[in-house]
């Protein structure tokens, strides 16, 4: 039984939903965020990487930079760039990108949920990165950028979604990444109601982006509960989608050098575990089991050998495939969470990224086909882990639209 909620966010003034509204803190590195914020400076990205109000190497982790979040959020909202919601309310939030329509539900779920499983995740979290999100949600008082839930498609849920989505949205905007955004405010106690019982039917919801997000929240919760602070940090910004609604996109790989083999020699390698043949054209994988190689200026067809397929769970997935029959074994990237030689580019930059890293600074790169959604769902029912870099999904959420206060 999922316990998620309606909660009173922090929200953009109408007029400038549009100005506010950010894409996440972490598809940025430091040059981009701190261009992006120089040329929109009400932009969220100022609040959730705050190391842009300081001169260049100012180190990102200081105090100071959280204290500046917290300063300029809670500015903002005293000097009226944000609203707060009177009541608890729930948020449908519609995205439109490249012709694909998804639509969430924003609202708060559950730490208690994560930590008995009924919130399962399919990816490991290092550390460091939540540490940073844990002192950014602390010091602020505040979860800031929303964790992208998924569940699989309820129609009593379509049903309400779908009546709301008939009445005027409150913002309606293109984001700078072209996609187009729309929010509805749920006030109404019937669908509320509706809406509550819907979920709590549910006894599986995913993480389907934004693991170490989620995972700070939780210790930010579990920290204040130990100290006896009774506030609402025992629930976390979340948006909700069904799964026949999202789409997981490729996650493609790109590796500096051969492992000290001649191309010959790295080809017959490969062709022990890989059927390999030339490409006229750049490969774009059309299903499991199959990978594009782009080497030497030219574009070979990769397809995994019958004996080396697996129904496993994990590593019957195509990047468990790669890695364990090509990447470690021939190329020797043994752990791809901390190999310095390997690097991954998310499908939404298209093939031509790969060619572009294989003439600057890699010698071969790896398109994949997609990760599923069952294939995410039989991961997680089971309690397992993917590996690394295995999905990527598009668009991703903005954050600065709606704000949880603890």
């Amino acid at each position: 039984m999922a316990d998620i909620r309606p909660f009173q966010a922090i929200r953009p003034r109408v007029d400038l939903a549009e100005q506010i509204a950010a894409l996440p803190y972490d598809v940025f590195d430091e040059e981009e965020a701190r261009r992006f914020v120089k040329e929109r400076p009400g932009s969220f990205l100022a609040i959730d990487r705050a190391e842009t109000q300081f001169p260049v190497g100012q180190d990102p982790y200081a105090k100071e930079v959280y204290e500046k979040a917290r300063e300029l959020l809670w500015g903002r909202l005293e000097a009226g760039d944000f609203v707060k919601e009177e009541i608890p309310c729930f948020y449908i939030y519609e995205q439109e990108w490249r012709g694909r329509v998804q639509t969430g539900i924003a609202a708060c779920a559950s730490i208690d949920d994560y930590m008995n499983g009924v919130i399962k995740k399919h990816e490991n979290t290092r550390r460091d990165k939540e540490e940073d999100r844990v002192r950014h949600v602390d010091t602020c008082g505040a979860h800031t950028g929303p964790i992208f839930l998924c569940y699989r498609r309820n129609a009593g849920l379509a049903s309400i979604v779908s009546e709301i989505k008939k009445t005027d949205p409150i913002y309606d905007f293109t984001s700078h990444d072209s996609t187009k955004n729309r929010v509805w405010v749920v006030r109404d106690a019937d669908w509320i109601a509706g809406i509550s019982r819907a979920f709590e039917a549910m006894d599986s919801i995913y993480i389907a982006d934004g693991h170490h997000r989620c995972a700070s929240a939780v210790r930010v919760g579990e920290k204040r509960r130990e100290k006896g602070i009774h506030d609402d940090s025992g629930h976390f910004l979340s948006i909700l989608f069904p799964d026949n609604e999202l789409a997981i996109m490729d996650y493609n790989r790109v590796v500096r050098d051969l492992n000290g083999l001649s191309v010959e020699d790295f080809l017959a390698r490969v062709s022990e575990a890989f059927v390999v043949s030339e490409a006229d054209s750049p490969v774009a994988p059309d299903r499991k089991g199959v990978f594009g190689m782009f080497l030497g200026k030219r574009w070979y067809r990769l397809e995994i050998k019958p004996e080396y397929t697996s129904d496993d769970a994990v590593k019957g997935l195509d990047v468990s495939v790669l890695q364990d029959n090509l990447l470690g074994p021939v190329l020797g990237i043994g752990d791809p969470r901390t190999d310095t030689r390997i690097d991954f580019i998310g499908g939404v930059r298209g093939l031509g990224e790969l060619e572009r890293r294989v003439a600057t600074d890699m010698t071969v790169a790896f398109s994949m086909h997609p990760t599923t959604l069952a294939e995410l769902f039989k991961v997680a029912d089971e309690g397992r882990l993917m590996p690394p870099k295995s999905t990527w999904f598009e668009p991703k959420l903005l954050s600065g639209l709606f704000i949880h206060a603890l």
